[in-house]
């Protein structure tokens, strides 16, 4: 239950996110980077009596099926939820904070600050298995097919649209649309990653019976023993090997610092962990 809260929190997080730098940075200086948005941009121009939000609805209710049939009901069901959202954002933000214009008259300003903010929403909600909708759909069928990350994928998917967008707007307007599908991608890659990380630890310790009891113990983690002999004292020791996020990492660091101080510890970043006590296989 305290999970699905957390994903309900995360994924009306990052879809305000994508609504925000659509709304306000993207669709006014018509760059359309890609996504349902970016094709619905294109599409107003030729239909202009159909607004950007009301096309996007369209477009993400056929891609619906595809969700539904090639990902499953779990992805597709709080992908409806994240694009419809969005969407609905879009659309209240166009009837109560109506914009005729871009913010700034910098186009690189306009896109710089309306990808960064969409795309790192983008990725927390990719990152808890759903999406904002139109191409991102696309895009994780060919990561969960493929093995494509997620970013390239999305920049695979909306290469297209970005074509679309410099017949309709013109090439100045078509290259910066290519140039943020890019950084979206880059974005959208680092995003994931950052929030994936965690910290493998190894510990060499004379305190090894206590540190491993408050990983199991306090931190409710578990932990690897190796055995090992030290080349230049041979001495015998255990290795203790653990998985830990950022936060646990930080209370087990403070805890070795109290009850030893000469501890030998190596810590790398891992950038996915899968399996008991972190994301599903499936996921």
């Amino acid at each position: 239950m305290r999970r699905n809260v957390k994903e309900f929190i995360l994924i009306n997080i990052g879809m305000l996110m994508v609504a925000i730098g659509l709304y306000f940075f993207l669709m006014p200086a018509n760059l359309a980077t890609g996504g349902a948005n970016g094709l619905a941009l294109v599409l107003n121009h030729v239909i202009p009596f159909l607004s950007v939000g009301v096309l996007m609805i369209i477009i993400n209710i056929v891609l619906f099926v595809i969700a539904f049939l090639i990902i499953g009901t779990s992805f597709g069901i709080k992908t409806i939820y994240a694009s419809l959202g969005t969407s609905l954002l879009v659309l209240l933000f166009e009837k109560v904070i109506p914009i005729n214009e871009p913010l700034v008259e910098d186009i690189i300003l306009q896109l710089t600050f309306g990808i960064f903010i969409s795309a790192i929403g983008m990725g927390i909600v990719f990152n808890q298995n759903a999406s904002t909708g139109g191409t991102d759909i696309i895009a994780k069928i060919l990561n969960k097919f493929w093995g494509i990350e997620i970013g390239r994928a999305v920049l695979f998917s909306d290469f297209a649209i970005t074509l679309g967008a410099a017949f309709a707007f013109g090439p100045e307007l078509g290259m910066y649309s290519l140039l943020g599908v890019i950084l979206n991608g880059l974005v959208i890659d680092t995003t994931i990653e950052g929030i994936n990380l965690s910290k493998q630890v190894n510990i060499v310790s004379d305190q090894n019976d206590d540190i491993k009891e408050y990983i199991v113990t306090n931190l409710k983690r578990g932990a690897t023993l190796y055995y090992a002999e030290g080349a230049y004292t041979g001495d015998k020791k255990n290795v203790i090997v653990a998985v830990l996020d950022r936060k646990d990492f930080i209370k087990l660091k403070n805890y070795i610092c109290c009850v030893d101080k000469n501890a030998f510890i190596t810590v790398s970043n891992v950038y996915e962990v899968l399996g008991d006590g972190f994301k599903t296989i499936e996921h």
